[in-house]
C-alpha cells in the first residue's frame, strides 16, 4: 500500500499501520511529490509496525544531495534492517525545477551515477569519484548499515529499463496497464537472483465508474502530459488514442484534454469497481510478471462521506481480498 493514507493524520497513522499488517498487507511504500518527504512515513511504520517492509517509491535523485540521500537511506537501514528497500528515479521538471529549483540535466546519467554512488557509500565505502554528473570528495558514512537495503530504479523507457536491469537490484513501474508489464520486463534483460520488480497500480474502489473516470482522467492529464510519461505511452502503443488529449492540452484547453482521455484508457490505468473486481484487475499484475504490486489508494465517494472508519474499513475489504488471490 502507498502511505501515508489520504484523511488520516500522519500522527494517527498508527491504527492505519496496524490495520493494514492485520488484513495481510505485506509492505507500505511512500512517495515524493509534495505531500510528506519519503523517509518520515516509514520511520513511523518501522517503529509502529515492525512487521511491513518498506520502501521509496520513488526518492527524486535530484533534490537531495548524494551524501544526504546515503544519510537519509541509511537511516532508515538501520531503523528496519533487512527490511528497507531505496526506489530512486529522476522525478521530473515540475518537481525538480520548479518546486526546489535544481537544473533537470541529464536525468539518464544522474539517475545512473547516483545508483552508483549509492551502491558504494551504502557498502560503508569511502566514495571518491567523479562522475558525469557530479563529484564527490571522500565521503564516508559514520553509520553504514549493517544490511545495505536494496536499491531499485524507477524506469520507463527501455534506455532505464536496461540501466534497472543491469546495475539495480529491482525496476520500479508506474502508469502502465497489467497488458503494458510484459513490454516493460522485456527492455530488462536477464534478471539476476532476488531482482524485484514493483509497480505502483491507482485503485479507486468504488462501483461509481462517472465518479473514478472522472478522476482518472484528472490524474491522466496531469502525469501524461509530462514529457517523459508522453514519451512512455507513445512507447506502449498509445499514441492514436492520446493524440487528441495532447493536441488539447498543447493548446490550452485542460476541459477538452480531461474530456479526449478514452474510456478504456481511463480503465486500463485506473482499476476501479468493487473490492473483488479490483482485486482480480490487480492480480493480473502479479500474473504478467509484478513481483510488489504497490496499490495508490484514490479517494472514493464512500471514503469521503464515511471518513477515518470507511477507509480502515475498505483496507480490510482489499487487504482481504488480496490475500485470498495470493494464496
Amino acid at each position: 500500500m502507498t502511505v501515508p493514507l489520504s484523511g488520516i493524520a500522519l500522527a494517527q497513522h498508527d491504527a492505519a499501520y496496524a490495520a493494514l499488517d492485520r488484513a495481510g498487507f505485506t509492505d507500505v511504500w511512500s512517495s515524493e511529490v509534495a505531500g510528506t518527504d519519503a523517509f518520515t512515513p516509514l520511520a513511523l511504520a518501522a517503529a509502529w509496525q515492525p512487521g511491513l517492509r518498506l520502501g521509496t517509491a520513488i526518492t527524486p535523485v535530484f533534490t537531495r544531495g548524494p551524501g544526504l540521500l546515503a544519510m537519509s537511506a541509511a537511516t532508515l537501514a538501520e531503523a528496519a534492517p533487512g527490511r528497507f528497500s531505496l526506489g530512486i528515479g529522476a522525478s521530473s521538471p515540475v518537481l525538480v525545477r520548479d518546486w526546489n529549483a535544481v537544473p533537470f540535466d541529464e536525468p539518464f546519467r544522474r539517475t545512473r551515477d547516483v545508483l552508483r554512488f549509492l551502491r558504494a557509500a551504502l557498502a560503508g565505502e569511502t566514495v571518491d569519484e567523479v562522475y558525469d554528473t557530479f563529484a564527490v570528495r571522500r565521503f564516508t558514512l559514520e553509520r553504514p548499515p549493517a544490511v545495505p537495503p536494496a536499491i531499485l530504479l524507477a524506469a520507463l523507457r527501455p534506455g532505464m529499463l536496461r540501466l534497472a536491469g543491469a546495475e539495480a537490484d529491482g525496476v520500479i513501474l508506474n502508469w502502465l496497464s497489467a497488458d503494458d508489464v510484459p513490454r516493460a520486463l522485456a527492455e530488462l534483460g536477464e534478471r539476476r537472483a532476488g531482482f524485484e520488480v514493483a509497480a505502483r497500480i491507482f485503485v479507486c474502489p468504488t462501483e461509481d465508474a462517472a465518479y473514478a473516470r472522472a478522476l482518472g482522467r484528472r490524474l491522466i492529464t496531469s502525469y501524461l502530459t509530462v514529457g517523459a510519461y508522453a514519451e512512455f505511452h507513445r512507447w506502449l502503443g498509445r499514441d492514436e488514442a492520446l493524440a487528441p488529449m495532447w493536441a488539447a492540452w498543447a493548446a490550452g484547453d485542460r476541459r477538452g484534454a480531461n474530456a479526449a482521455v478514452p474510456d478504456d484508457v481511463v480503465d486500463a490505468l485506473v482499476l476501479h469497481g468493487s473490492a473483488e473486481r479490483c482485486r482480480a484487475e490487480v492480480r493480473r499484475y502479479a500474473d504478467n510478471g509484478v513481483d510488489v504490486p504497490i496499490v495508490a489508494l484514490l479517494p472514493t465517494p464512500e471514503v469521503t462521506a464515511g471518513g477515518a472508519t470507511a477507509l480502515l474499513s475498505l483496507i480490510a475489504r482489499l487487504g482481504t481480498n488480496v490475500v485470498e488471490a495470493s494464496a
